[in-house]
Parts: C-alpha cells; sequence; structure tokens
C-alpha cells in the first residue's frame, strides 16, 4: 500500500510542469506557499498550501504557520483522494501492465528507453516489461533523488487519519492518466526522462524553501516539458475543474486545500481564479 501511495504521488509531481507563454498575464506573488481563502459568502477561512510532491527527508519541513492553519480547518482536499480504495487500485494500474513494455512501444522508443535506462541506472528496459511509462518515471525520479524521500501529501493525510477528518480529492486518477495520455507521445514522454535528475531537483527544492512562487512557476513552466496545448490539457484546464469545486466545499466547512505549488502561480493558477471568483485569497507569512 506504502509503495503505491508512494508512485501516486511521485506521479503527480511531473504534473508541475507546464509552459510559460509570452501572452500570459504574469500574476506576481508575494513569496509564502500557504494562502488564506475568505470573503465571498465564507464565515471561516480555509487555506491553499502549495506542496512539492516528493523531497528528501533533511529538506522536508512543515512550518508552524502551516500547522495552525491545518489546525483550524476541517476537511483536507489533496489532488487525488489517497484514502479512497478504488482510488489506490487506479494508481497501481496506472504504473503497472499486464501487457509487455516491449509489446506497447515501438522498437525505436524501447531502443531509446533502453539506453538511457543502461545509461541512467544501471538496467535493461527488460527489467521494465510490466511497468507503464508513468510508472518508469516514477523509478527514475526516485533514484535521481537519492535519498529517503518525504511527501507533504502523505504526512497531511496522515495526520488528517489521527485527527479523524474526511480526506478529499479534486479530482479523480483516471483525469490525471487521461490528460498525460492526450498530452504526449512515447516518444516525448521518454524524451522528458532526462530532464529529472539530482541538479533538477536541488534547484527546485532551493526555490521551494524560500517559498518563492514566482521563481518556482518560471522553474517548471519550462517549454522543454510542455507547449501551449499541453499546459492547457495539464494545467490550465485543472485549475479551474478545481476552483469550480472549491466553493461548495468551503462553505460547508473550513478546508485545507494541498496541491502542488505549480499550480497556484499564474494567470490561469488556482490562486488567481479564486480572486477572480470574489475570494480574498492572501499569503500567510508567519
Amino acid at each position: 500500500m506504502k509503495k503505491v501511495i508512494k508512485l501516486a504521488v511521485v506521479f503527480a509531481a511531473v504534473v508541475l510542469s507546464g509552459n510559460l507563454h509570452a501572452q500570459e498575464k504574469k500574476v506576481k506573488l508575494e513569496n509564502s506557499l500557504l494562502w488564506e481563502i475568505s470573503g465571498n459568502g465564507l464565515t471561516e477561512p480555509s487555506y491553499l498550501y502549495g506542496t512539492m510532491h516528493m523531497m528528501c527527508e533533511d529538506d522536508f519541513l512543515i512550518k508552524e504557520k502551516v500547522e495552525k492553519a491545518f489546525e483550524n480547518t476541517d476537511k483536507l482536499a489533496l489532488e487525488l483522494d489517497f484514502d479512497d480504495p478504488s482510488e489506490l487500485m487506479a494508481m497501481q494500474s496506472m504504473t503497472t501492465s499486464t501487457t509487455p513494455l516491449s509489446e506497447r512501444l515501438s522498437k525505436e522508443d524501447y531502443a531509446t528507453l533502453d539506453n538511457f535506462l543502461q545509461t541512467k541506472l544501471g538496467v535493461k528496459a527488460s527489467q521494465f516489461e510490466n511497468y507503464t511509462l508513468i510508472g518508469i518515471m516514477s523509478v527514475v525520479m526516485f533514484k535521481s533523488l537519492n535519498c529517503p524521500p518525504k511527501m507533504y501529501e502523505v504526512e497531511f493525510m496522515q495526520q488528517a487519519m489521527v485527527n479523524k477528518r474526511e480526506i478529499l480529492g479534486l479530482e479523480k486518477v483516471e483525469a490525471q492518466v487521461t490528460g498525460f495520455s492526450e498530452s504526449y507521445t512515447d516518444e516525448e514522454f521518454i524524451d522528458q526522462l532526462k530532464y529529472y535528475d539530482i541538479s533538477y531537483f536541488d534547484e527546485m527544492v532551493a526555490i521551494y524553501k524560500e517559498e518563492n512562487l514566482n521563481g518556482l512557476y518560471e522553474m517548471i513552466t519550462d517549454e522543454k516539458f510542455m507547449d501551449a496545448e499541453v499546459k492547457t490539457i495539464m494545467l490550465d484546464n485543472r485549475n479551474k475543474n478545481w476552483v469550480a469545486i472549491m466553493p461548495e466545499l468551503m462553505k460547508a466547512q473550513p478546508v485545507f486545500f494541498a496541491v502542488g505549488a505549480g499550480h497556484l502561480p499564474g494567470e490561469n493558477g488556482v490562486i488567481n481564479l479564486l480572486r477572480n471568483a470574489g475570494y480574498s485569497v492572501k499569503p500567510v507569512l508567519k
């Protein structure tokens, strides 16, 4: 079960990627990962926290301001509901396949992947015959991190379970898998694997620890990851779907929303979309 959760959360980290285009209106935000949502009929504030889905245990920290916000809410909402058995099964199915990898990929793509895996991990593609490309990406990312990992989603979920708080998902695993299939060819997916090395994570962690959403957004929206069409599918549309769901949840009870930090900034980021919907969204600095 733990392995399934880890793979699913790592997979979700990839969803942070996007493409910052010149035509997109830049929305500069204060340096904070935690934001208070109030107004527009809410009797109590809810909170929005930007996570980094995977980092080394030594770098992991939940600040006091985050703990206070978490304590002042009644429900936890993540991108995916890790407390739902059917969703856990879906997470497992997206990383494994009964059809051998060598039959699913073209000879050219399989050869490219095999060369990459031998160079990067020292193993052949034949050792991943029952993995999907998403599952392989999860392994590559774990190996690149090269340390015991911790994940905010898992930590928040464990705290919620101890306090018997309801855990919600803003979308289904199926939606994320569909987004990937509509966005990337096998060749494009394999090509992206080379970018997830230790230097990539070190740079991202440094910016994340500064709570610098603007800098983080610039890094993770590099064009080598997504074009305009893919950005719309993997970021913008998902953000809009979440913001359509959030009002009813917040109206009923104060909610602690924890989603990938890459979803917060930008013209079509969750913060700006909530503001456009009439809410006051302010950074929690202390």
